[in-house]
């Protein structure tokens, strides 16, 4: 069944495709966000970035906010606990001129964001919240958004307190993980709850969570009411499920890409990650015990799994992860998948025509 979707409107930036990339540590770097973008993600997000960070001018923390040429609308996503250092953060943003909206974490769950106050030691305090969105909302004058979860813990669920303060405060939008913050990424989504805040609130309102297929996304839209949808894990290793999305919203035929895209598309991003890594060691946002090729081989292992997670032989290639050590071992892997799972198609089409 086909949809229609209306464009997301935050502040004045309007999102045609209201279908976007969720912010992620470690992944959503401004390679991941263009292979995204290429197959219809209509708005990303920086991986989580530390406000006291931007405000000195640190090398390692303005690289995060480094994008690829063109890359419009892109989201701001940044942390911190101080509603005055929050502020002085957005005016940095906004004097780089590669921003169109700034975003608020609210919800991140990590023990040493967590200990600072930040992340989703926030949802504790949803006046503190309120006054973070005020302070940055008059620092500057790009739309501010907020991510958080529907609470902290079942028994501090107060997604509709924080939602207010949000609103109440001038932030243009909302986005919710429909999750606690002590279940990270386990357990069930809690759309029941993300259909009852969306009611509640004026401000667009996107949904994160217990989307992992294309499908998924139609259900959300239809049983939820919100604005857009926020696709996180799902397009780690498969940028194609915008695309996907797309279809299945629009009642379009989806092409499948072939293996040879298959393997050009991890090839291109292994190579643009190697380049990525490079520019990383020379502003050292992190310290590589190892050489750059076997530090890009490493870090695209997390995103390797969702490019051949399914495909045959992949289970023998996860086994042996360990000794992935260089790029040229990866691409090794990849083309051993592909051929595999080729030859066992070929088979397959063989006796097919054997038995007609």
């Amino acid at each position: 069944m086909s949809m229609v979707l209306k464009p997301l409107k935050i502040g004045n930036v309007t999102i045609e495709f209201p279908v976007v990339l969720a912010p992620m540590a470690g992944y959503t770097d401004p390679v991941m966000r263009m292979l995204c973008r290429r197959f219809g993600c209509g708005l990303a997000y920086t991986e989580v970035t530390n406000s006291e960070g931007i405000v000195r001018g640190q090398k390692p923390t303005m690289h995060i906010l480094e994008t690829a040429p063109d890359e419009t609308p892109v989201v701001a996503h940044i942390y911190g606990a101080n509603p005055e250092v929050m502020a002085q953060a957005a005016v940095e943003i906004e004097k780089l001129g590669r921003f169109q909206i700034i975003d608020i974490n609210c919800g991140c769950p990590v023990r040493k964001i967590v200990a600072k106050g930040a992340g989703a030691a926030l949802m504790k305090k949803p006046e503190k919240i309120g006054a973070i969105v005020k302070a940055v909302k008059s620092a500057c004058s790009l739309p501010v958004t907020v991510k958080t979860r529907i609470g902290f813990s079942a028994s501090q669920m107060n997604i509709s307190e924080i939602g207010h303060a949000v609103e109440e405060n001038g932030a243009s939008a909302i986005a919710i993980h429909v999750r606690f913050a002590t279940e990270r990424h386990t357990g069930g989504a809690d759309w029941e709850t993300l259909a009852k805040i969306k009611s509640e609130l004026s401000i667009p309102v996107i949904g994160n969570g217990g989307v992992n297929v294309a499908a998924d996304a139609s259900r959300m839209f239809a049983e939820t009411g919100v604005d857009a949808i926020m696709i996180g894990r799902a397009a780690i290793g498969n940028p194609w499920i915008f695309d996907e999305i797309n279809a299945v919203l629009t009642g379009h035929p989806y092409a499948h890409h072939s293996k040879a895209e298959h393997r050009a598309l991890i090839e291109e991003h292994l190579r643009e990650l190697a380049k990525l890594k490079e520019l990383e060691k020379r502003c050292g946002r992190r310290k590589h015990k190892v050489g750059l090729d076997e530090s890009t081989a490493l870090h695209f292992r997390s995103h390797l799994v969702g490019y051949l997670r399914g495909l045959r032989g992949f289970g023998e290639v996860r086994r042996n992860f360990q000794s992935l050590r260089t790029t040229a071992d990866v691409m090794a892997a990849v083309d051993k998948v592909l051929s595999y799972t080729s030859a066992k198609e070929q088979l397959s089409l063989e006796n097919a025509l054997a038995i007609l």
